[in-house]
């Protein structure tokens, strides 16, 4: 009987680091579900995939919601038996001011960052123990290490990803199941690329210049590509990473931030 290849959900796959770990696992020979929120757009989904000659299965997915999680998920498991790995990369970040801060800025980044992964892992951790193995990643920043001004709600959701994880790690423990996280500095993304734009914008400097700032941010003074977190992601979640549970990984390039 033929073995069947490890099957994995990434959230957020659609871009930045989701699309590269999605393409990374891929290369390893993977079955990759993408759920994003464009997801259900099939004609967006191809246009964003076909460049990088992958054709994972692309559904909608709202981890704000428990019923859209649960129907994911339930539609993975019944096409694939089951769920090998988790890749929690769906996030959002919005910049404000403590005493500007809205209530739907909060809680959109507490909802998606935070409880949109701990909906995921609720939905796959009974798949996982029942198969006595299962690899979770879930992407936080070093902003769960360090503050950030006006950034109150995200640097929260991504330090509360770190408590999520220990306990996810100690409950999976003895049923082969781990759970990590990885923490990167400024990564080269769609968003960080929006950022950059809107400084060339506001302030009408070249964009060399704007890049080479965020750059200088590390002491490296390199930016960190999305392939090489795909890079870890992917060595986390082998066979290899087995013994590595409950720890957090900063893809720092030498930066508190």
């Amino acid at each position: 009987m033929t073995q069947r290849s490890r099957t994995a959900i990434v959230t957020g796959g659609l871009s930045g680091m989701g699309l590269a770990i999605a393409r990374r696992l891929i290369r390893d020979g993977v079955d990759v579900s993408i759920g994003a929120r464009r997801g259900g757009e099939a004609e967006t989904a191809r246009a964003i995939l076909e460049p990088h000659g992958i054709a994972p299965h692309v559904a909608a997915l709202d981890v704000r919601s428990s019923d859209s999680v649960a129907g994911f998920v339930d539609e993975v498991v019944a096409r694939r038996g089951g769920v090998d790995i988790l890749v929690n990369a769906a996030g959002v970040y919005v910049e404000a001011p403590m005493t500007d801060h809205s209530d739907a800025a909060w809680d959109d980044q507490i909802d998606t960052n935070l409880s949109g992964t701990f909906r995921m892992i609720r939905a796959v951790m009974p798949h996982m123990v029942a198969a006595k193995h299962g690899r979770i990643v879930n992407l936080a920043s070093v902003a769960a290490h360090q503050g950030m001004a006006n950034n109150a709600a995200y640097c929260a959701s991504k330090a509360g990803l770190l408590g999520l994880g220990r306990c996810v790690s100690l409950e999976g423990a003895a049923h082969g199941v781990t759970c990590v996280s990885i923490s990167p500095t400024w990564v080269e993304t769609e968003m960080l690329k929006r950022f950059m734009d809107a400084d060339i914008e506001a302030t009408g400097r070249p964009a060399e210049e704007i890049r080479a700032e965020y750059a200088a941010s590390n002491p490296q003074n390199q930016l960190v590509q999305p392939e090489e977190v795909a890079e870890l992601a992917a060595f986390l979640v082998s066979e290899a990473g087995r013994a590595i549970t409950m720890e957090d990984v900063q893809v720092n390039a030498g930066s508190l931030w």
